[in-house]
């Protein structure tokens, strides 16, 4: 199999990139070419104009896509095929079918090993929707979920988002860091009388998970509450987890579901129908689905989340950008650059291919972000001027979740937010000549725009999977395993030896006097 440093395009896209387009020439960034460079689809539209290229590298993206089978390795993974495995090698050698979590809508997938993942999402979907009809009486107002990675950063980053659509007095919290000050603000926040609390971990045995589950336990204990009233587990079917006798119901997860892309199984299930009700979350998966659908689109420029990873690897292997800044300007997105951090440097941080050999290119780059326009005024300076160039994915929505606004000096605060983003790409491309050095802004500073008209349920579905899927088609043109995560796993084990450390100490005399450097070192030697 050809590796991708020797493929046709991309010695053609490194010929290309010799002389990409310069953003900065008055006559490039013209009204026709930001009509001309952007695509459409399901609400959404992704204006490109403001990235470093032109219809001979678009062709050229194109062929890319082709020659890697791309959309060919989407089907067969929303078909339930084995995708993640690495040949000759031990791995986990297992389909991933998250698309199958969500796929109730139009046009389900025909084959029989997303039908039958499907059904049991669906039987999953059911037994909540029953639970929360149960509980309805009880009045309960908030949730704790625990859970780590992505049993937090996903669910968290949806919440906050859709915190707009939330029924009235319901709220969640999530509880994933193993420091004890986490749980114990939440405790302060919450009346134990009226909380749940759903423990999630795919295997049962995350050391983080059941520290805090036992902390939670000793909290309602000490309450006068029995904890298997308050309990839920989120967890793979016969998981030391999955005891009836210790929680008071129980959903499941399976193996081919990644911690990363889990949002739309159960373990967001849980908590955002509790805080939005079923209704809402289904409209959530729907908006999904319909974007599963939309990434089997052969054609690059009707297929959003394949435009966006060619236009992502352009940056990254052609013009050499290590970094991607990801900026929505949504106060609702607060959370979602940190989900897509995981969702894209645990899937793509990879330094092997999928034959087992070392890559020559570099894959997965480094991804952060935070809103806007509170970025404008702290790290836009480095982004700007700096020496380093950062391209940007620009979030944004023509209209406010919650229709509150104010007209100031003329313009509401929405079109004021926009009018910055809009501003920011084009300064970013465009820069600024001076006399005086130090206004001198040297644009060819690439960004793209994904653009719709309200943040709602659907919506947030759709930008979800849009995302999932440009992460996806990146591994798959790059020919690396989006679907492990081994590199998780030695600081995990070694943790587990200093924490012996401390039981022995413990066992033996009182932890006082027992320096940290102590701890440390005494694993080394």
């Amino acid at each position: 199999m050809t590796t991708f440093d020797r493929l046709k395009s991309v010695i053609r896209l490194r010929e290309l990139a010799e002389d990409p387009v310069d953003l900065t020439r008055e006559e490039v960034l013209t009204p026709k070419r930001v009509d001309h460079m952007r695509a459409s689809a399901l609400g959404f539209q992704l204006f490109y104009s403001t990235e470093r290229v032109d219809e001979k590298t678009l062709f050229a993206l194109a062929d890319l896509a082709k020659e890697t089978d791309a959309i060919k390795k989407m089907q067969s993974m929303q078909a339930g095929e084995v995708v993640n495995f690495i040949h000759g090698s031990q791995s986990e050698n297992r389909p991933a079918l998250h698309t199958a979590m969500r796929d109730f809508f139009e046009q389900p997938n025909s084959s029989q090993v997303a039908k039958e993942a499907t059904k049991l999402a669906y039987a999953e979907l059911q037994k909540l929707k029953e639970f929360l009809e149960e509980i309805e009486s009880e009045e309960f107002t908030d949730l704790i979920q625990i859970g780590i990675g992505g049993s937090e950063l996903g669910p968290k980053a949806v919440y906050v988002a859709l915190e707009a659509f939330k029924k009235p007095g319901r709220r969640v919290h999530f509880l994933s860091n193993v420091d004890p000050d986490e749980a114990a603000a939440i405790f302060r926040e919450v009346d134990p009388q009226k909380t749940l609390v759903v423990s999630v971990s795919k295997s049962g045995s995350t050391l983080e998970t059941l520290t805090n589950q036992e902390i939670v336990r000793d909290w309602l204990k000490k309450e006068g509450i029995d904890p298997k009233k308050r309990l839920l587990a989120v967890t793979g079917k016969g998981s030391p987890m999955d005891n009836p006798s210790e929680y008071r119901a129980s959903f499941y997860i399976w193996d081919y579901i990644g911690g990363r892309y889990s949002v739309t199984s159960m373990v967001g299930a849980v908590a955002l129908a509790f805080a939005m009700g079923m209704d809402r979350f289904l409209e959530f998966l729907r908006g999904a689905s319909a974007m599963d659908k939309a990434a089997l689109q052969a054609d690059p420029r009707t297929n959003l989340p394949l435009l966006s990873a060619l236009l992502g690897i352009w940056n990254r292997n052609f013009l050499e950008h290590p970094t991607t800044a990801i900026i929505p300007y949504s106060h609702a997105l607060s959370r979602f650059p940190a989900h897509l951090q995981q969702l894209d440097m645990e899937s793509n941080g990879k330094r092997i291919d999928k034959e087992g050999k070392p890559v020559h290119f570099d894959t997965g780059p480094i991804i952060w972000g935070e809103p806007g326009t509170n970025g404008q005024h702290s790290f836009y300076q480095s982004i700007h001027q700096g020496t380093a160039v950062i391209p940007l994915e620009f979030i944004g929505f023509a209209t406010a979740q919650y229709g509150e606004d104010l007209s100031y000096k003329g313009t509401f605060s929405q079109e004021k937010l926009l009018s910055n983003l809009f501003a920011q790409a084009v300064a970013l491309a465009q820069g600024q000549k001076s006399e005086n050095p130090n206004k001198v802004f040297p644009g060819n500073r690439p960004s793209r725009i994904l653009l719709a008209h309200q943040l709602d349920p659907y919506t947030l579905g759709v930008l979800l999977a849009f995302y999932e899927h440009k992460v996806v088609f990146q591994g798959f043109i790059w020919n690396i395993n989006s679907f492990d995560q081994e590199g998780v796993e030695l600081g995990k084990k070694l943790a587990l030896k200093f924490i012996d450390s401390f039981a022995t100490k413990r066992r033996h005399e009182s932890l006082k006097g027992f320096p940290l450097g102590e701890a440390y070192l005494s694993h080394l030697e």
